[in-house]
């Protein structure tokens, strides 16, 4: 499963017109009451069909030919890929070796995202001669068969080989799903022999491993292939003529060589280790990425998995962010392999807001800065002016452990008259920690059903020890605000904080009654002859 059920709420009503008009057109030729034949000679008059659109006539004109552009193109990839039911979904999967299944579901804004890319790596496969027989599910319109395939989200990919499915664990991009099905499906690497066939390489693949042996065999070849099988992401290319592999990484000076390529600044990265797969593997895994990442829907899986734990994320505006990323990138030369850099448009809400509610700067419009260090899930925010010095000062101090941890707060309220006192992150300190009196603190979330019970209930016992100087009442917000020393996972909950005894608070039962919380706040906090005459 490749993410969870609920639907995302960005473009939804856009998403789901399309998706509806691109099933729609699908599912008219899998209903039409006069096609009498089965799903193979479906599948058959549907590739004659397109041979038949490759052979245009060479008179066509330029305009008429020009209609024929991303959208045919996108129709055309969309029939190659066989759309399952019912009916047909066991007998395709028992009579074929390879089947990449897609299961989706119409309103799924994900699924429609990754239909396009899913559907365009049909066409390439094809082109390649690829034994992998593209096919979908709406899994909404058929539970059964998609429980019976063990299609439990959307989207899932799923390869079955021989009728056994194993996951897909591949990127998301048309280029990656071809990259993914062909290693799985026995091409994990390609062999470039001449100029022609380097040249025609570079223009397909805009990342990958190129290999150069004098003789395809030894220890270093064959731990070379063990990595291009075990990689799930990344094309590896070799080559035996030096001048041939120098077309794809120009600075090979002898064989027994390996190094990445990548579209950007930093564009070939040589690999001095032993020729040992695990080794070969963790290197890819460091330089994979380029100086600067920006994260989608389909990378995400991919960044978040990343072996560099601390990740910084720049939140700016698209026309803020061309102007900052070539000074980021020098940042991010300084860092590589320690710290990954990674770009979020800020105007996109379904990537933006999770990220920025961790630190209740959901509302922000300009440019942030913050860190995660992932092996301690800590989090960071740059505080200064996110120029290219400070950011650098930023990472600096995330290497050397000198800065400090993130928790975000509410503005301080005002408690003037109030009986229970409203703590925030801020404010913990003073209010519970250092306070040299008694506190007993309700922690509390906007979302939490019994919470507005609770809230009553220590309303009317704070008017009920009004006159006891020696204890407070307070409520703290924790889905809006956080403490290193709060840590809570249930709400509501209750805390008494004793005087003179604050690293050790005492949990109180919420589901206590007002009588019982009183008698026990009378126990702890007031002196032994007035408990006895209090009751509520």
């Amino acid at each position: 499963m490749l993410f969870s059920k609920n639907p995302t709420s960005r473009f939804l009503l856009l998403t789901l017109i399309f998706v509806l008009l691109f099933f729609f057109s699908i599912n008219i030729n899998a209903s039409d009451p006069t096609n009498s034949e089965d799903d193979s000679d479906d599948l058959e008059q549907l590739l004659a069909l397109d041979e038949q659109e490759d052979q245009l006539p060479e008179d066509q004109d330029q305009e008429s030919s020009s209609r024929f552009s991303e959208a045919e193109v996108l129709s055309k990839a969309q029939r190659i890929v066989l759309e399952l039911n019912s009916d047909n979904s066991k007998r395709v999967i028992d009579e074929n070796e390879f089947v990449l299944l897609l299961g989706y579901a119409p309103w799924c804004v994900r699924s429609a995202e990754l239909m396009p890319q899913f559907a365009e790596a049909a066409t390439s496969l094809k082109e390649l001669g690829s034994p992998v027989l593209m096919a979908k599910l709406d899994a909404e319109r058929y539970p059964k068969v998609a429980s019976l395939l063990d299609i439990k989200g959307f989207p899932t990919l799923l390869l079955f080989v021989n009728r056994t499915s194993q996951a897909y664990t591949g990127g998301f991009s048309a280029e990656e799903i071809v990259i993914w099905a062909r290693k799985k499906t026995g091409v994990p690497v390609i062999r470039i022999n001449t100029v022609t066939e380097a040249e025609d390489f570079l223009k397909k693949h805009h990342m990958f491993v190129i290999g150069l042996f004098e003789k395809f065999e030894g220890s270093d070849y064959k731990a070379f292939i063990k990595a291009a099988m075990s990689d799930n992401e990344i094309q590896f290319a070799e080559a035996s003529n030096i001048e041939v592999a120098k077309l794809l990484y120009p600075d090979i000076k002898a064989t027994n060589f390996l190094g990445i390529v990548k579209s950007e600044p930093e564009r070939y990265t040589a690999y001095d280790g032993t020729f040992e797969m695990e080794n070969i593997l963790q290197f890819l895994d460091y330089k994979k990425f380029p100086l600067v990442t920006k994260l989608t829907e389909l990378n995400s899986v991919r960044v978040y998995s990343s072996p560099v734990k601390l990740q910084v994320y720049v939140f700016a505006k698209a026309d803020d962010f061309k102007i900052l990323l070539e000074p980021l990138q020098d940042v991010a030369r300084k860092f590589i392999t320690k710290v990954m850099f990674i770009y979020i448009d800020i105007v996109d809400e379904n990537l933006a807001k999770p990220f920025l509610t961790l630190f209740g700067l959901e509302e922000s419009k300009n440019t942030l800065v913050t860190a995660f260090d992932n092996k301690g899930s800590s989090k960071y925010l740059l505080q200064s002016d996110p120029t290219p010095s400070n950011i650098e000062e930023f990472c600096s101090g995330l290497l050397h452990g000198s800065s400090s941890t993130y928790f975000k707060s509410q503005p301080i309220p005002d408690n003037n008259n109030a009986s229970v006192l409203a703590v925030v992150g801020k404010t913990f300190d003073d209010l519970v920690l250092n306070s040299p009196k008694n506190v007993l603190l309700e922690v509390y979330t906007p979302w939490c059903i019994n919470c507005e019970t609770t809230s009553k209930q220590i309303e009317k016992l704070a008017k009920h020890f009004k006159g006891l100087d020696s204890l407070i009442f307070a409520k703290i917000d924790a889905s809006a605000n956080e403490h290193p020393k709060l840590q809570v996972d249930d709400y509501p909950s209750l805390f008494l904080y004793k005087a003179g005894d604050k690293d050790n608070p005492i949990k109180l039962s919420t589901k206590s009654g007002s009588k019982e919380l009183a008698a026990f706040i009378n126990k702890q906090v007031r002196p032994k002859d007035q408990a006895a005459k209090d009751e509520l």
